[in-house]
């Protein structure tokens, strides 16, 4: 049965909202660009302070990136998450934060104030491990870990509340995507193939817009959550070739289905 979730009262204070985006790409890109918005949103639904956002990327821009990313041929051989910022920074008056580093399991300890957010944008399942071994060490004070993924022509995104000393068991916290689906954040079941260097072939493997559309329904998401302080759903996925869009309820009962059958699916292999 589909019941609410309410918005963390730790988000409710007048702080500014701390976001962690790992990921500067398709995906990572769409939603930084479209989290100013929400920002100023926020403000005037009484947040002060908005948000502060950090954008951790290791990766420098390619030309391939050039072809369904928002970057131009002047910023090729940069790095991504401080073009990216720069930009948002200087048109938008903030001082939001570029980390030009890969994200690893020791990249927040020795971040006194870590983020309340964290929104993963990665394209590997190596990468979505780091993320799940820091936002569910015992310590740990992520109170959100916001999952964006997608292949040629589907995605999804899935909200969840890790496991860790701001969120404690119970049967209504948020599953994340690694509870739901395990796979996803298994390193040792080997990845899918790496983007290719050719234009032609990247938009073959992936079709435009994808990043777009998951971006701005995640960010949706959250704003209902912000502004009215709660959800009947905590994800969606997306399907271009038929346009549709299928939500995730927040449903205790849903979520035991969908272990027991990512279970009985891991047994099968």
């Amino acid at each position: 049965m589909i019941t609410e979730h309410a918005l963390t009262k730790s988000c409710r204070r007048g702080q500014p909202l701390r976001v962690l985006i790992v990921g500067a790409g398709g995906n990572g890109s769409a939603v930084l660009l479209g989290l100013p918005y929400l920002h100023q949103a926020m403000k005037v639904w009484g947040h002060a302070g908005g948000l502060h956002v950090i954008l951790v990327d290791g990766d420098p821009v390619s030309e391939t990136n050039c072809v369904r990313q928002p970057f131009a041929a002047a910023d090729v051989g940069l790095n991504k998450a401080v073009v990216l910022i720069n930009r948002v920074n200087l048109f938008w008056g903030l001082r939001w934060q570029a980390h030009p580093e890969h994200f690893h399991k020791d990249s927040l300890r020795n971040n006194s104030a870590g983020p309340h957010l964290v929104i993963g944008c990665v394209d590997t399942r190596a990468a979505r491990q780091a993320i799940l071994s820091v936002v569910t060490r015992a310590n740990d004070s992520t109170l959100y870990w916001l999952d964006l993924g997608n292949n040629a022509s589907s995605g999804q995104y899935v909200l969840g509340q890790p496991l860790n000393a701001a969120n404690r068991r119970n049967a209504v916290r948020l599953r994340t995507v690694a509870e739901l689906y395990p796979e996803i954040a298994d390193a040792e079941a080997g990845e899918d193939p790496l983007p290719t260097c050719s234009a032609a072939e990247a938009l073959e493997r992936q079709e435009p817009f994808i990043n777009q559309v998951l971006a701005t329904s995640a960010l949706a998401m959250l704003a209902r959550l912000f502004r009215y302080g709660s959800l009947t759903h905590h994800g969606a996925f997306y399907n271009a070739s038929t346009g549709r869009m299928s939500v995730l309820g927040v449903d205790p009962g849903l979520w035991k289905k969908i272990q027991k059958r990512t279970r009985k699916h891991s047994l099968a292999r």
